[in-house]
């Protein structure tokens, strides 16, 4: 893959930043054909993948790793193993993914019990803003709602590290979950220009033709889900999570992204020593 224009600077940073914990959610729902996934377009201008369209999710906020957390389903230990980090780490991830999926697409995978969930999420709309701000932390708006945050609802699928170029890094685990139903996705976040609903075979067409702008980690999961048929098959999917740290290599005067499997993987610069004459090549 051709890296577009400014998706790595001139100047990497001297030492690779150490990469900040975060979570997406790819959000799926069933339709008369193939499953679709929610994608947002984040707003041009923004300091990390301003203009490319993502699914919802974000970096873990120190208050998510609030054990006082109502939870319901797998526990920490659990999530720990499959994504390999302690139970706290594993809590904090599984609270920004619900967090993160909340405020950017008003999805919330909580319910008044470990058997339900909530069906409208309108009456927490002040809630959500006041999340999207700092204001209230997830465990508190939870437990003033009286509800129960669904772990059971999410799945893990895979996880991801910025490559060492970037000056803003991010380790983020991604997860998967069906859109509850009576509940709708929109766009009302700050940080998306638009979102809608598509099969991955349609989100992938359309970043070939130049009309969306996808990274390494959003194309390939929407391959990976374009194999399956339905959302249920997607949740049950056997997944072995294991960590993916993509390389950029210089070829014919432009920068690629490169990936495990790829025969330059393992002889690539682990840190690219980028010059600001550099081109860097369109798709």
């Amino acid at each position: 893959m051709v890296l577009p224009e400014g998706m790595v600077p001139a100047e990497p940073p001297a030492v690779p930043v150490v990469p900040k914990d975060a979570a997406t959610v790819v959000l799926i729902r069933d339709t008369d054909a193939k499953p679709e996934v929610f994608l947002q377009r984040r707003v041009v201008g923004m300091a990390f993948a301003g203009g490319m369209t993502v699914f919802p999710g974000g970096g873990v906020d120190r208050r998510d790793a609030d054990t006082t957390v109502a939870w319901a389903g797998p526990e920490p230990a659990w999530w720990g193993r499959c994504f390999d980090c302690d139970p706290a780490l594993a809590t904090a991830l599984v609270c920004a993914a619900v967090r993160e999926t909340f405020e950017e697409s008003g999805v919330l995978l909580a319910g008044p019990d470990a058997t339900s969930v909530v069906a409208d999420t309108r009456p927490f709309a002040d809630a959500r803003k006041a999340l999207e701000k700092r204001e209230v932390s997830l465990a508190q708006f939870l437990s003033e709602a009286g509800l129960v945050l669904r772990a059971d609802l999410l799945r893990p699928w895979a996880h991801w590290v910025t490559p060492t170029e970037e000056p803003r890094r991010y380790d983020t685990r991604f997860f998967v979950a069906v859109l509850p139903k009576g509940q709708r996705a929109d766009d009302v976040t700050s940080e998306a220009s638009d979102a809608s609903w598509q099969t991955p075979a349609e989100a992938i067409d359309d970043w070939k033709q130049g009309r969306r702008g996808l990274m390494p980690p959003t194309w390939t999961t929407l391959a990976d889900l374009d194999e399956f048929d339905s959302a249920a098959a997607v949740m049950a999917a056997e997944r072995t999570v294991e960590k993916i740290i993509p390389k950029v290599v210089r070829r014919g005067g432009k920068l690629h992204v490169i990936l495990p499997g790829d025969p330059e993987y393992t002889t690539a610069a682990a840190h690219l020593d980028a010059r600001p004459d550099d081109e860097v090549g369109r798709r």
